[in-house]
């Protein structure tokens, strides 16, 4: 039994009144779209029994924020990547994707989980082409078999490229940046060597079944997003996502949770369109998206031009914001850029809560403008995305402990503070309308 199963059947699992909890939301709201199939709790039954706190993913709940972690064979350091996680849990990622590609990918992958409140993710095929070594020896039993094994491990939802059909591939020629997508590139390599179709496309109902045993949530991959702007929304990612719309149909039969995975690299106005046309394609499945990106000239900053697509397509509909991080087109990220990413999401999809009108958003955002009106500093520390970055930046300057009661900051000071004049103002005009 799925959390979709127990769903349907009109049950209220204890996952089901955990996330309701955290929404501030009815239990039963919740069951409902998971029933529908517009939400996910991304649950594996092993991970669930070991320390999973469930989440729900979906359009009229909290957007989501993931962080994707993990080694490569340059750096494949296990103890970083536990350091990554705490940085993850610590700054408020909801999910968190164990993308190593280097080391003891079992060894790593047990670890995170153990250490893991937050639902996990994986993309099997890579650990399948690291054991395997040569795209052209991998069979499709090592893929179904390796998707079986981190099922067992207790991961909550794995990135599946089940909609790149071997057609798909020659509507990539014309492509600034070709494939991008390191699982696409590698099951679009697979199908050109051996002359078939896509394994994991053909073998859809063997793994589903293993999905539904363990319950772990397909993420239908996008193996062909737009690694640019220029390849945005084109016939490929397009041809793609029709598959994976008849694919989450087929999941929902069987009881098996589904989000979608979305581009990629999107100009902004292009985001509406590509938001609403997954929406109505693949029957409102969570939509779980990279970035956007809008602008591909930003290197060492495109956790800023993503968080700006992000923003938007949280707002036209998006569930799962995948960060993106500094390094991204560079480098492996370390802690500090796991931070920077995830600070950048998190405010994005704040900013979606409150332009999609979700209940209670403005709340927080209502509580610290009136705790810096009335100069209650530590209020503010305490309200702030990041606390300790806002309280370092004020004490930058003004670390003294009277100034944590100070009428000003060290922008304005004493003598230029526009909130500071309106009070006296406002203390003026009342004391001069009870004279008159």
């Amino acid at each position: 039994m799925t959390q979709m199963d127990f769903a349907r059947e009109g049950k209220i699992t204890e996952a089901m009144e955990i996330s309701a909890q955290k929404e501030g939301m009815a239990s039963e709201f919740v069951r409902s779209e998971v029933a529908r199939g517009r939400a996910v709790i991304p649950a594996n039954v092993n991970h669930l029994n070991l320390n999973l706190s469930p989440i729900v993913i979906g359009k009229y709940f909290k957007t989501k924020v993931n962080a994707n972690i993990g080694t490569s064979a340059v750096e494949p350091d296990v103890n970083e990547e536990i350091e990554k996680l705490n940085y993850v849990k610590k700054y408020g990622a909801d999910t968190v994707m164990d993308l190593s590609t280097g080391g003891n990918l079992n060894e790593i992958r047990l670890s995170l989980i153990s250490n893991s409140t937050i639902p996990l993710g994986t993309v099997p095929i890579y650990q399948v082409l690291v054991e395997r070594k040569l795209i052209e020896d991998i069979t499709e039993d090592d893929i179904i078999s390796m998707i079986e094994l981190q099922a067992q491990q207790g991961v909550d939802y794995m990135t599946l490229h089940a909609g790149l059909l071997r057609d798909f591939i020659t509507l990539t020629k014309s492509r600034v940046t070709g494939i991008v997508s390191r699982g696409g590139s590698i099951i679009a390599q697979w199908m050109t060597i051996k002359g078939k179709e896509n394994p994991i496309y053909t073998n859809f109902d063997k793994i589903l079944s293993i999905c539904k045993k363990y319950d772990v949530t397909i993420s239908l991959g996008d193996g062909l997003r737009p690694g640019c702007i220029e390849d945005a929304t084109d016939a490929a990612q397009l041809a793609e996502l029709k598959v994976l719309a008849q694919l989450t149909k087929r999941a929902w039969e069987k009881g098996v949770q589904v989000m979608i995975e979305g581009p990629g690299h999107i100009p902004l106005h292009q985001i509406e369109f590509n938001i609403k046309i997954q929406q109505e394609w693949c029957n409102e499945a969570p939509f779980y998206v990279l970035g956007p990106l809008v602008t591909d000239v930003a290197p060492g900053y495109d956790h800023i031009a993503s968080s700006i697509g992000a923003a938007l397509a949280g707002w036209y509909g998006a569930s799962l914001l995948c960060y993106i991080t500094p390094k991204e087109h560079l480098g492996l990220p370390n802690p500090e850029d796991v931070k920077q990413g995830i600070i950048a999401y998190r405010i994005a999809a704040h900013a979606a809560d409150i332009a999609k009108g979700l209940p209670g958003a403005k709340n927080w955002d209502l509580e610290l403008s009136k705790a810096r009106f009335n100069f209650n500093w530590i209020k503010q520390f305490e309200l702030s995305i990041d606390p300790e970055t806002a309280r370092k930046y004020h004490d930058e300057s003004l670390p003294e402990d009277p100034y944590k009661r100070a009428k000003f900051c060290s922008m304005c000071g004493p003598g230029f503070c526009s909130m500071r004049i309106t009070q006296d103002m406002l203390k003026e005009f009342e004391e001069t309308s009870t004279q008159i």
